[in-house]
């Protein structure tokens, strides 16, 4: 059996149904639309989430929350995701979006203590947590907080 031998099942496939094509073909003149009314007329019906003039659902539940614009946005970097890098490199945020262990717009990158390191490494972050700070300067490596 071959792609170009493959044929639906008998029955699975129907022809489209074509619109205005004669009173014989049981879909001519008004072509399924019914006589008069804003549906059927060109560009007629209504707008989405329209319900017949009743109170539409979006505003009949009720609002809870808020968005808050000033948000920061903070790419999060576990210690086990440096086991790539060699002893003593030194990682910036461009080498973590570079590698693509940061992806995407952030407003810093945050480094957290998951995992173990057992080699030094220069680590320049916008926040660390405690204890990813421990584990690398246990092992010799040095942080450095921007801001």
């Amino acid at each position: 059996m071959k792609l170009n031998e493959l044929s639906p099942p008998k029955g699975s496939r129907k022809p489209r149904k074509r619109l205005g094509r004669g009173v014989g073909s049981g879909t001519g003149k008004t072509a399924g639309r019914g006589t008069k009314g804003h549906n059927s007329r060109s560009g007629g019906g209504v707008r989405p989430g329209f319900e017949g003039g009743q109170m539409p659902i979006h505003r009949r539940l009720p609002k809870s929350g808020f968005t808050n614009i000033f948000k920061k946005q903070i790419a999060t970097v576990n210690i086990r995701d440096l086991s790539r890098f060699e002893t003593g490199s030194i990682i910036d945020g461009a080498m973590l979006i570079r590698c693509g262990l940061v992806k995407g717009k952030n407003d810093g990158i945050k480094l957290l203590g998951n995992g173990d390191i057992k080699y030094p490494l220069i680590i320049k972050v916008n926040y660390i947590s405690k204890g990813a700070r421990d584990k690398i300067e246990a092992v010799g490596g040095k942080v450095e907080v921007l801001k």
